[in-house]
């Protein structure tokens, strides 16, 4: 017999344009593998511009509905929305603490909702007080956001203005003392520089930075045209109990899709505190699928647009390519195997060459090895070409080899510049690290996937891009350890950060997500890409030892 899906019970108002409300809830309760149902509170005629109508339901038919479904249905988890007024207050109030004095506690997420987007009123004024005294204590969280959380805060006499993160962690700390177990204070009103966030430490604040990757990908900055990653939203949860809060930062997104934001994350939140997750746990699933339903959705109706709540219902192991991230397989192939490609991009070769003090026997071994895999880099392009069945990507695996075939020329010229000999080049043996390397290249170009191939050509392309980048960008910050005047190597770098092999990176870059968007991959092919890159990542690293050790 196939196991139950968690009960879960939404008691708030309906949205006859189907984007907040009931409708919202019940939407992402299904999403995430969860039963919904429903006591509604008020009927509403709204639309993606406004709120035009709100119509209560009597309390006593609210009560009602409330007991129907808790008498008869396992319910492991509750939300609380538009509760209209106190009368309805009262009467969900006192029905919850009815039915649970003797049935023990489950989670109720209480979203204060009191003002629309729009403005309208959807919480009489007079209720305020009602919903602190009443609601609050009940619940094991409450979701307000910036207004809502200023409004509360001025009704019981503490400071209210929220303009910084630290006034949202103390906000949030004030708010607690309303009666709650935890306040999840929403941040989507309010934008910092990420700087800021770097400022924020405290023993008693913990930062998630799981949605905040941004280690090693100057590549992916620099490359997409609507980066706006130094604004970020931040939400913050204070729990009570542990006398700590947790900061949960994401990239700001630019998006008029946010119609039904708060009814969804305090859905979502009910659903994972239902299946028995902790606080902590159950914001970060949470946020994740609400940020993603905004990041996903299309445009609906002629205003603010509801969310897609129906993403986590297709399974794709990529993001989809949004306006403000093109580039969602390259940053999951580096954010799966950040460890190795710090190394390889950071290693001990790149910090000594930005720094000048590179031992030049060093350099010199690296350059000579490096002629050698440029002969196995255009190989692995022929066959590239030769495994494309159509004329544009033969067309374009053609002029990468005709490119290198050029570099050559100019990479001889550059050893000459060192004293190096053509004749000296050609008569240098291949280090077993330098035919390992090209090897793996002809290897996977033989074995049948190109993506496989062409992931593994990429991860040289855009590591050295991302190497360029980095050190100019070091070389730019004051008292900066990158020398970029006087430094022996600055042609190096030049060309590695310069415009000409920028634009090979960004034509490398759209090549493989292009690919990947029109035929994403499944579990098993993503894992081969995977692998290959992380393959590749490893045997950059090496390449770099080999040059240290003269080996």
């Amino acid at each position: 017999m196939a196991k139950a899906a968690p009960a879960i019970l939404t008691i708030a108002g309906s949205d006859s344009s189907g984007g907040a409300g009931i409708q919202a809830d019940l939407k992402t309760f299904a999403a995430l593998g969860c039963y919904g149902a429903s006591a509604i509170t008020a009927l509403t005629a709204q639309n993606t511009i406004g709120v035009q109508a709100v119509h209560g339901i009597p309390p006593d038919f609210v009560s009602q509905q409330i007991t129907s479904v808790l008498s008869d249905i396992d319910v492991r988890g509750l939300k609380t929305g538009m509760l209209f007024d106190s009368g309805i207050i009262h009467a969900v109030a006192s029905t919850l603490k009815e039915h649970f004095s003797n049935n023990g506690v489950i989670p109720l997420v209480c979203d204060p909702v009191s003002v629309s987007t729009s403005g309208h009123t959807l919480l009489h004024p007079d209720a305020i007080d009602t919903m602190m005294d009443e609601m609050f204590p009940l619940a094991c969280l409450i979701t307000p956001n910036k207004s809502e959380a200023e409004l509360l805060l001025r009704r019981r006499g503490f400071p209210s203005a929220i303009n910084t993160v630290q006034d949202m962690v103390t906000a949030a700390q004030n708010l607690s003392a309303l009666g709650s177990n935890a306040v999840l204070l929403k941040g989507g009103h309010i934008s910092i520089p990420r700087e800021e966030l770097r400022g924020v430490v405290s023993p008693d604040i913990e930062v998630n930075r799981d949605f905040i990757f941004d280690q090693n990908i100057e590549i992916l900055q620099a490359h997409n045209s609507e980066n706006a990653t130094n604004e970020l939203v931040v939400d913050v949860l204070f729990i009570k109990s542990e006398g700590k809060a947790i900061l949960y930062p994401r990239p700001r997104l630019v998006s008029s899709n946010t119609h039904g934001t708060g009814c969804t994350l305090s859905a979502a939140l009910a659903c994972v505190l239902g299946r028995n997750a902790t606080l902590a746990e159950a914001t970060a699933q949470a946020t994740s699928y609400t940020h993603l339903g905004i990041e996903t959705a299309s445009p609906i109706g002629q205003g603010f647009g509801p969310l897609n709540h129906l993403h986590s219902i297709t399974k794709s192991l990529i993001a989809p390519r949004r306006k403000g991230d093109p580039f969602p397989l390259t940053y999951s192939l580096i954010r799966n195997t950040s460890a190795k490609w710090s190394k390889y991009v950071q290693h001990e070769f790149v910090i000594q060459l930005g720094k000048g003090t590179l031992e030049r026997s060093s350099f010199l071994h690296f350059i000579k090895q490096d002629y050698h895999y440029l002969k196995y880099y255009a190989r692995a392009h022929a066959l590239l070409a030769a495994k494309s069945d159509n004329f544009a990507p033969i067309l374009a695996a053609t002029r990468i080899v005709l490119h290198i075939a050029k570099e050559s020329s100019m990479h001889t010229s550059y050893c000459a510049q060192w004293g190096i000999t053509k004749e000296e080049l050609e008569l240098t043996p291949e280090s077993s690290t330098t035919t390992a390397y090209g090897a793996f290249l002809l290897d996977t170009g033989l074995q049948g996937d190109t993506m496989r191939l062409i992931m593994v050509l990429a991860a040289c392309l855009l590591g050295y891009g991302e190497v360029g980048l980095w050190l100019k960008r070091e070389a730019q910050k004051p008292n900066s350890w990158v020398v970029w005047e006087g430094n022996p190597y600055l042609k190096w770098m030049e060309d590695y950060s310069g415009e000409d092999f920028q634009n090979a990176v960004k034509v490398g870059l759209e090549t493989i997500e292009s690919r990947a968007a029109a035929d994403p991959p499944s579990a098993s092919r993503y894992a081969e890409w995977l692998a290959a890159w992380e393959r590749c990542t490893d045997l950059e690293k090496s390449f770099w030892d080999m040059a240290m050790n003269l080996s």
